[in-house]
């Protein structure tokens, strides 16, 4: 299967579909010598875990990882680092009624006309049980980036139409870390991952409601990076911003992508746009960061930041128009199983991973680009 691999130097690729025997990741590319154990990686793989409160999947899956390779006596080898997480709470059965009947929403018919075979339970290879891998990865490019003072930050702004109250960070050109860092304990202690917490309160009452209907919601995922330095990014087409963009969308659910002032920018003019530079203790500085830390493809060593649109959960208990691909007669089916009724809060460390993955990726590649 191609298309399962992701990156030039910090390569990695994914493997396992929901409910074979085990999900996993293959990270190559990764220095020698950086601090790794179970325990990084689990910390991270625990956020992104199902069965966390009732804004998600009632699936429940301990994922445990195994480090397979590339870490001895505590420290990257520099070789390969294979991780497994064991599937343990998959229920096949959930998913016989709709072998032939592809779900609206879902890949089911795009991997039938692309394969001419696909596993049906659970969505195989695209359901988001495939991001665990995902997830893994990112926690060695956080252990990578953590090196050189790079922090990643991700939360729910927006769900089911529900508008989070937080800072406009494209209005400043710098975040101090420490209301980043608060930013993400007030996220990650709500089951929304909304730093807001009257938003979000009110976002879960929403959610509950929505999902006493059978239905889902989407909502918007932001995502910050501090600590990037001036440079990454290879032009003309591996350009960060671009390479961001690509490792975003290829999240499942994601529709859209946006950097610093996004959409927006089409509503600015030039010197609303333009983000006014300036020196400060010696060093470039930037009055506002509506370029989200990138100007052509480069990074500008102000904050990247990007934002992610996320679908509605197209599993829904309500009843859907199809079509049965053995007889090719229309049917109607309500597809049971456990699934999350939005799924922003669950992708805010998969978001983050990617950005980490990303950023660990053109950082080595930067190390090669100039001897001073």
């Amino acid at each position: 299967m191609g298309g399962s691999t992701f990156g030039t130097v910090f390569r990695v690729t994914t493997w396992g579909e929901s409910h074979g025997r085990a999900v996993g990741a293959v990270v190559d590319g990764c220095p020698a010598g950086i601090e790794l154990s179970e325990r990084d990686v689990q910390r991270e793989l625990d956020r992104r875990r199902p069965g966390q409160s009732t804004a998600t999947t009632e699936r429940r899956e301990a994922d445990t990882v195994e480090i397979l390779s590339g870490v001895f006596e505590g420290l990257t080898t520099g070789t390969p680092i294979s991780m497994l997480v064991w599937n343990r709470d998959a229920r096949s059965s959930h998913y016989d009624a709709i072998r032939h009947t592809p779900r609206p929403g879902h890949a089911d018919y795009t991997y039938h006309a692309k394969y001419g075979i696909r596993d049906h339970r659970g969505g195989g290879r695209a359901s988001a049980r495939e991001t665990v891998g995902r997830v893994a990865a990112g926690a060695v490019a956080k252990k990578l980036l953590s090196e050189f003072g790079v922090e990643i930050v991700g939360y729910v702004i927006e769900l089911g139409g529900i508008r989070a109250s937080l800072p406009l960070w494209t209005s400043r050109g710098s975040i101090d870390r420490e209301e980043l860092l608060g930013i993400r304990e007030r996220a990650e202690s709500s089951p929304i991952r909304c730093p807001d917490a009257d938003a979000s309160a009110r976002m879960l009452s929403l959610l509950e409601s929505v999902r006493s209907e059978g239905d889902s919601m989407g909502g918007v995922v932001e995502v910050v990076a501090i600590g990037v330095p001036p440079g990454l990014g290879e032009p003309v087409f591996d350009k960060l911003d671009a390479d961001l963009a690509k490792a975003l969308m290829s999240i499942g659910a994601v529709k859209a992508v946006e950097i610093g002032a996004g959409t927006e920018s089409a509503r600015l003019r030039g010197s609303g746009m333009n983000d006014p530079i300036f020196y400060e203790n010696g060093r470039i500085s930037f009055e506002r960061n509506s370029a989200g830390g990138i100007l052509g493809g480069i990074s500008t060593g102000a904050p990247i930041l990007c934002r992610i649109s996320v679908k509605p959960t197209p599993s829904i208990a309500i009843s859907q128009r199809t079509v049965d691909l053995q007889s090719g007669e229309s049917v109607d089916i309500s597809v049971r199983g456990r699934h999350d009724p939005a799924i922003p809060p669950r992708i805010v460390p998969v978001a983050e991973a990617m950005v980490a993955l990303v950023l660990a990726d053109h950082l080595l590649r930067q190390r090669s680009a100039r001897l001073r």
